[in-house]
């Protein structure tokens, strides 16, 4: 399997807009040692020539621009190697790239029925999608349940990684919901081999912890370096758990024994592992630990 990261930023990117952190300020600057970064952005295929989107990402126009491979075929006027897209959420982050596929180029989308229901229910706008007959197929997923990427020969296996939905979610729809799934995970696997993609997990349960234990390569959230990162900035009033994310020293200790290689992805722009210089970065490469830069490829 190759693995390509289009993106590795948490949303926002890095630097963010409106953002005016010791990171975004410095890299502004040309004071930073360290990458700009696009929002998480994953690409993956059996063969380098039919892909697989891990997520739609915000940035997902300049990301496929960026990777010739992404880009239409020869063969006739519209002709993408972009098969389908693999939802682990309904994060504006990981899906409003979407409608940035709107022209009626065919696809699957494969998401548990609540974040379909989401999207396409709770929200006119991604009906653009909808706007020919069988432009886009959506495929169901069930956490715990194994289902193919079409014909691609690659197999994936869902987990639930997180229980809480977007903010922009009404209480009233959270609760008729399966809180399992809200957030997923996804395990990739191709001819013995695999690959865990979780771009965010509050925590590492013993079920995760035994299958990353099978895998060739790992990809976990690195959103945020510690549980107070950005109240300490006041910046928001909660914590990184309480937004799902398990800060990067509890996964250093959690995933220690773990022979797989391990690379952090999903990274907010106030995380310090950003900064090449800084005492966090080496503490997560001293740990064997890589951090996702756009343009890494993986191959497994």
């Amino acid at each position: 399997m190759h693995i390509r990261v289009l993106g590795a930023a948490a949303g926002g990117g890095f630097p963010q807009w409106n953002c005016g952190c010791s990171n975004c300020l410095r890299l502004r600057q040309g004071r930073f040692n360290g990458k700009a970064r696009t929002q998480t952005q994953l690409a993956v295929s059996a063969d380098d020539k039919t892909w697989f989107l891990l997520n739609a990402s915000p940035d997902l126009r300049s990301q496929i621009e960026s990777y010739p491979p992404l880009h239409p075929r020869a063969e006739s006027f519209r002709d993408s190697p972009i098969a389908g897209a693999v939802l682990t959420s309904a994060e504006v982050d990981a899906a409003l790239g979407l409608l940035l596929l709107r022209e009626s180029q065919p696809f699957s989308i494969y998401a548990t029925r609540a974040v379909r229901d989401i999207l396409e229910c709770d929200n006119s706008l991604f009906q653009v999608l909808q706007r020919q007959p069988d432009q886009v197929k959506w495929q169901c997923l069930v956490p715990g349940v194994r289902f193919p990427l079409n014909e691609s020969g690659i197999d994936c296996l869902s987990m639930t990684s997180g229980e809480s939905f977007p903010g922009f979610v009404s209480p009233t729809r959270r609760n008729s919901f399966e809180a399992a799934e809200a957030v997923i995970g996804i395990v990739l696997e191709h001819n013995g081999r695999r690959v865990a993609v979780v771009p965010g997990a509050s925590h590492v349960t013993a079920d995760w912890l035994a299958c990353f234990e099978t895998c060739d390569a790992i990809f976990f959230d690195g959103t945020f370096w510690s549980e107070d990162e950005l109240i300490r900035l006041v910046i928001s009033s909660k914590a990184a758990r309480d937004m799902g994310h398990q800060p990067v020293p509890a996964t250093l200790a959690a995933l220690s024994s773990v022979p797989a290689r391990k690379i952090f992805i999903h990274i907010n722009n106030t995380n310090p592992m950003l900064d090449e210089d800084s005492e966090q970065f080496r503490t997560a490469r001293a740990a064997g630990w890589e951090i996702a830069w756009d343009g890494m490829d993986v191959v497994v």
